[in-house]
């Protein structure tokens, strides 16, 4: 019995000393990592906003809609502003009444619940929200600086 622990003994030793020790990323900037949110490999949570067609879609016409569409816009352009959307836009064509998706860098559903309803498209019914935690890259959060560097119109 106590060779048998000690045959266990040594080969979980060296087992666990043959185990690679984790390289550092000689181009790791813990400056840019901070103001991204990363943990150690780079990743960040978020929350996946599914937008789909809602109940008041087909209701919702003339100048409310084109309210509620001016005011999604504008409430995008806020949150992404802010930090909170790392990501958003139309999905094409399908059959799951998917309509568009917001990355949202949150780390709760709540939180990413207050978030979307503070869009008047969503308000409005045009649109229901289904909301999944999500685990991605940090860098995500480099979308909206970039993206108003490559836009050559806005919205």
């Amino acid at each position: 019995m106590i060779i048998a622990a000690g045959v266990l003994l040594a080969i979980a030793a060296g087992s666990s000393a043959q185990t690679p020790e984790t390289k550092v990323n000689p181009k790791y900037d813990a400056e840019l990592a901070k103001k991204l949110g990363a943990d150690d490999i780079g990743m960040r949570q978020y929350v996946l906003a599914i937008l789909k067609t809602g109940p008041n879609d087909a209701i919702v016409k003339g100048d409310e809609r084109k309210k509620a569409f001016e005011g999604h816009f504008a409430n995008m352009t806020r949150l992404a502003n802010e930090g909170k959307l790392a990501i958003a836009g139309p999905f094409g064509s399908n059959d799951k009444t998917f309509r568009g998706l917001f990355i949202l860098a949150v780390t709760t559903i709540d939180e990413a619940k207050a978030l979307a309803e503070t869009d008047p498209s969503i308000k409005s019914g045009i649109f229901i929200v289904d909301y999944v935690p999500w685990y991605g890259s940090a860098a995500l959060m480099q979308v909206t600086e970039t993206h108003g560097k490559i836009a050559k119109k806005s919205l």
